[in-house]
């Protein structure tokens, strides 16, 4: 269910973008196909996992291709298509960041390595996204992004030592990435450049 409710985020997501950039309907379809699966692909590549989830499930694609499709046809209903991406994006980005964590830790991997999968699976997706749709990608730039995915990974790590049954600890990272995320949005939180003085 966590990994449908990613999937659909990121394929409305990418979706918003390409048609906003004017991408056909495939040019459309791939953006969202790219940004729902990249992040969760290259993860099972790191970590060896064979074969690929989305290849042996084809409801990934079905749903993928479904989503963006209905999306197309009444994307006149979207006005304010900056603040739609950034909101299904900032789903996208906590489910994929608990579910990324989790087959890493799943996996025997060290925490470190666990949260370094989850920040990969939920960025990768939108990296692609934005580098196909010719725009600076937004994990890139000065936003609270990849730091939201790593401050609800250590919550999980330490409510795990404290002995919080791990169902209810994953929904908790959940709210913590997205709601970091939305307030950086709402109260415009960026994190410093490192700039040598002449």
């Amino acid at each position: 269910l966590l990994d449908m409710v990613g999937v659909i985020a990121c394929a409305i997501a990418g979706t918003l973008l390409a048609q906003h950039k004017g991408f056909d309907v495939t040019g459309c379809i791939l953006v969202s196909m790219a940004n729902a699966v990249g992040g969760g692909t290259l993860r099972d590549l790191a970590l060896d996992r064979h074969p690929l989830f989305w290849m042996t499930d084809l409801n990934y694609m079905f749903v993928i291709t479904a989503t963006s499709i209905i999306l197309q046809t009444f994307f006149h209903l979207y006005h304010k298509i900056d603040r739609a991406v950034k909101l299904f994006d900032a789903i996208g980005l906590a489910a994929f960041s608990v579910i990324g964590f989790k087959v890493a830790l799943n996996q025997d991997m060290s925490p470190l390595i666990a949260i370094m999968m989850g920040v990969w699976t939920a960025i990768i997706g939108g990296l692609l996204r934005d580098i196909i749709c010719n725009q600076i990608p937004l994990v890139l730039q000065r936003e609270i992004y990849i730091t939201a995915s790593i401050v609800g990974s250590v919550c999980y790590l330490l409510l795990d030592y404290l002995g919080v049954n791990a169902g209810i600890n994953e929904f908790i990272m959940l709210g913590i990435i997205f709601w970091v995320r939305m307030l950086a949005l709402r109260f415009d939180w960026h994190l410093p450049s490192i700039r040598l003085v002449d």
